[in-house]
């Protein structure tokens, strides 16, 4: 069974189009990058995925169903300037997050979460950091930490927006290694910009532009990632 598809699904906003008779599968503990120019419709077929929008036409399956009966199945690691950095909420209380569906009647987590948001941290470098206040964590401190936040649930599909757009390069290594890790045991979808990353990691890519192509990561050379960004035949600035 795929993990995700899209058939000939079309979404607007109002009347622009953003996704147009778009059709792809990825399949389950496929590692896939998703590449595309601002307003090509990558955020939009992630919200798509997470049920959080519905399509005008066609349709989204995931893990076989509905997205939003899914969605317990979802990991999603949001863009880290998508958070209130002064909410006054712990490093443990965040990836805790990650686990809410988990609670009993009386709103206790079940024994061994804590241990195993203790166990993930420190898988990532972050053993000892569980009473920080979130808020003053570095930008790769903070995508680690809702990395394994997505992973709490212990999800099939770990859906990843701009996870590095806001981290130095040595954080990024390391994100990149750590998901590396995990490849095989979930389905990966990153969203991205960074296409020396994409090429060295990921099995496949999707590039977004209102419509959707599938190639590997070989073929998607510098002149391609210059190139997708404007129409074909327009002319090319560098």
């Amino acid at each position: 069974m795929s993990a995700i598809t899209f058939n000939q699904l079309s979404f607007s906003y109002d009347s622009i189009d953003v996704l147009k008779k778009v059709s792809f599968k990825i399949n389950k503990g496929e590692y896939v990058g998703i590449v595309g120019p601002n307003g090509g419709g990558k955020t939009t077929a992630i919200k798509l995925m997470l049920g959080f929008l519905v399509p005008n036409n066609g349709s989204v399956k995931v893990l076989g169903g509905s997205p939003v009966l899914a969605r317990t199945k979802i990991g999603y690691v949001p863009q880290i300037n998508a958070y209130d950095k002064d909410f006054p909420i712990s490093v443990m209380e965040v990836v805790l997050t990650g686990s809410l569906a988990k609670l009993n009647w009386r709103g206790k987590f079940p024994k061994g979460e804590r241990e195993r948001a203790k166990k993930l941290l420190t898988e990532v470098g972050l053993q000892g950091f569980e009473n920080r206040p979130f808020g003053s964590l570095s930008g790769g401190q903070a995508q680690k930490v809702l990395i394994i936040r997505a992973l709490m649930c212990d999800p099939d599909i770990l859906l990843l927006d701009e996870p590095t757009a806001n981290v130095d390069a040595k954080s990024e290594e390391a994100i990149f290694a750590y998901l590396k890790g995990l490849q095989g045991k979930k389905t990966i979808l990153i969203v991205t910009h960074n296409f020396d990353a994409i090429i060295q990691n990921v099995e496949r890519v999707l590039c977004f532009q209102h419509e959707v192509s599938s190639m590997l990561p070989k073929d998607v050379c510098a002149h391609f990632a210059i190139g997708m960004y404007h129409k074909p035949g327009g002319h090319s600035h560098g």
